[in-house]
């Protein structure tokens, strides 16, 4: 029981918000920080009591009190609003520590179908920051959102000189509330440090206390969305004509109020429409994994939050085909509010800790996750977390020993894992930059879209992570070199190798399957 509700424990986290802050008196508040998680916690010990651990009546129980506990954390992070979406955004992208049940109604709630702000209040907004109402200010706005986040809701509109934007509003009086939910959110992580050791989750404060205020600076997301698309001219010229950013309106723009380009795609996870634009979801999830290795291991300027909501998908509008006869895809990335740099020696261990991991190469994997702060004795849980796969799965030579088949028994087996060392985990956590950490969120919300594209996980997303991986460490050595000729030599003859070695694991992974089909 312990077990259950030490891994259970994140769901406190965001009960202890059911009524707002600003709604109660400080005497009320502070009760309602002590009390309510007990209502959660005996919610579980009932469910449980004097039932088998492990047997079917027992797993039935435990899933049924999962989803009610999951809809209560739904609700509680809804009623309070902003901040706590913010936070509950990065509690549903927490696999390896949260139960199913909480990640799937978490991010099936939160990413789309916030709490909306009334058009009173968006008109209100409007005129602060335009000098007028949109009736004025535009020649259309609808006045229901397209779409609600936790911090802002987006509008289609129309300008005077009739092009089609989307207007994104921030929602009223976060700015002013900011601080205070910020710190109310502290003092309830620390007082369940205090209460479960084990729970540590400190960190996840200071990330959200430094990331928000950026977020709530629509001018600094708008500057962001632009170094992204420059650093893809520059570093990725390959792939920078595959990926676009809407068109920033800056005449029509503040830090409360964005006006950028409407676009008209698919979204990221609607596969029917994918297909419907003559575009394969194969081909949309190749482009997804690149644009993130490359923005990762290359740029080292990474957009933290790419869940479903925040990337849209449309044919190159050059309308050029690959070899197969497909159209090819465009990648839209949304929301460019989090963002975080790589430093080059960070960037490059992380670079290095990935080549490892997909050529199952346990000694490289130790040396660079000690590096990035795991700490010796972490290392294959830090390599478990960023593959979702055990220690052995992780340095089996096999050349699918990263895939996940997104079925019930690899789920099970996470679950598993993540009930038996979730104390583990927090520390693992603790011990890591805030960089990797953001980095683990990123991978996390990737996995989550290639899973809906995929149905699973795909070899081939591996072999582009494994290439660009490889030839960030290879250009971090040619810096070391010096131009020297004898380095250039040896850094031309290991990418060769590298090639060779994608080769012989594309020759292994179509022997397996041959086998597999006999």
């Amino acid at each position: 029981m312990c077990r259950i509700l030490c891994f259970v424990s994140p769901c406190n986290l965001c009960c202890l918000f059911y009524y707002k802050r600003r709604e109660t008196d400080n005497i009320s508040f502070v009760l309602l920080v002590f009390a309510l998680p007990q209502t959660f916690l005996l919610d579980y010990q009932y469910s449980l009591w004097n039932l088998k651990e492990g047997s079917t009546e027992w797993s039935k129980a435990k899933h049924e009190v999962h989803k009610r506990s999951a809809h209560r954390l739904q609700d509680l992070c809804f009623r309070n609003g902003g901040i706590y979406i913010k936070l509950g955004q990065h509690i549903s992208q927490l696999e390896y520590v949260v139960p199913e049940e909480y990640v799937q109604i978490m991010r099936a709630s939160m990413l789309k179908r916030c709490p909306v702000s009334s058009y009173d209040q968006v008109h209100n907004v409007v005129i602060k920051e335009l000098g007028g109402p949109p009736e004025k200010i535009f020649a259309e706005f609808d006045p229901n959102p397209l779409a609600s986040a936790s911090l802002a809701q987006v509008h289609a509109a129309r300008t005077h000189d009739g092009l089609k934007v989307a207007v994104k509003v921030q929602h009223t009086h976060l700015t002013d509330t900011a601080v205070a939910d910020i710190a109310t959110v502290d003092l309830i992580v620390n007082f369940l440090h205090w209460c479960f050791p084990a729970f540590d989750y400190r960190w996840l404060v200071d990330e959200i206390r430094e990331s928000v205020p950026k977020e709530l600076d629509f001018l600094f997301e708008a500057r962001n969305s632009v170094k992204c698309l420059d650093n893809f001219r520059r570093l990725s010229p390959r792939t920078a004509h595959s990926i676009y950013a809407p068109k920033v309106y800056w005449n029509l723009s503040t830090t409360r109020l964005l006006t950028m380009e409407f676009m008209d795609a698919a979204e990221i996870t609607d596969v029917t429409a994918i297909r419907s634009l003559g575009l394969e979801p194969v081909d949309v999830s190749k482009l997804v994994t690149r644009a993130f290795a490359e923005m990762i291991f290359k740029h080292g300027f990474v957009h933290c939050d790419p869940h479903a909501a925040n990337m849209m998908v449309r044919p190159l509008p050059s309308n050029k085909w690959n070899i197969f006869g497909r159209r090819k895809p465009q990648l839209i990335i949304l929301d460019h509010g989090l963002y975080r740099e790589l430093d080059f020696s960070t960037r490059t261990n992380y670079a290095a800790l990935w080549k490892g991991l997909v050529f199952a190469d346990a000694n490289a994997i130790k040396e660079n996750s000690i590096k990035l702060g795991a700490g010796e004795d972490l290392c294959a849980l830090f390599a478990g977390v960023l593959t979702m796969r055990p220690w052995k799965k992780v340095i089996d030579p096999s050349a699918d020993h990263l895939v996940l088949e997104g079925n019930d028994g690899d789920r099970s087996e996470l679950q598993m894992y993540a009930s038996l060392y979730f104390p583990q985990i927090s520390e693992l956590l603790r011990r890591l930059p805030r960089v990797i950490l953001l980095m683990l969120k990123t991978n996390d919300c990737l996995r989550a879209v290639n899973h809906v594209l995929l149905q699973g996980s795909s070899l081939e997303t591996f072999f582009i992570v494994g290439r660009i991986a490889s030839e960030a460490v290879a250009d971090s050595k040619r810096v070391a070199a010096k131009r020297s000729i004898l380095g250039s030599i040896c850094i031309w003859l290991e990418m060769m190798l590298l090639e060779a070695r994608i080769l012989g694991l594309r020759v292994a992974l179509q022997l397996l399957q041959l086998k597999k089909s006999d």
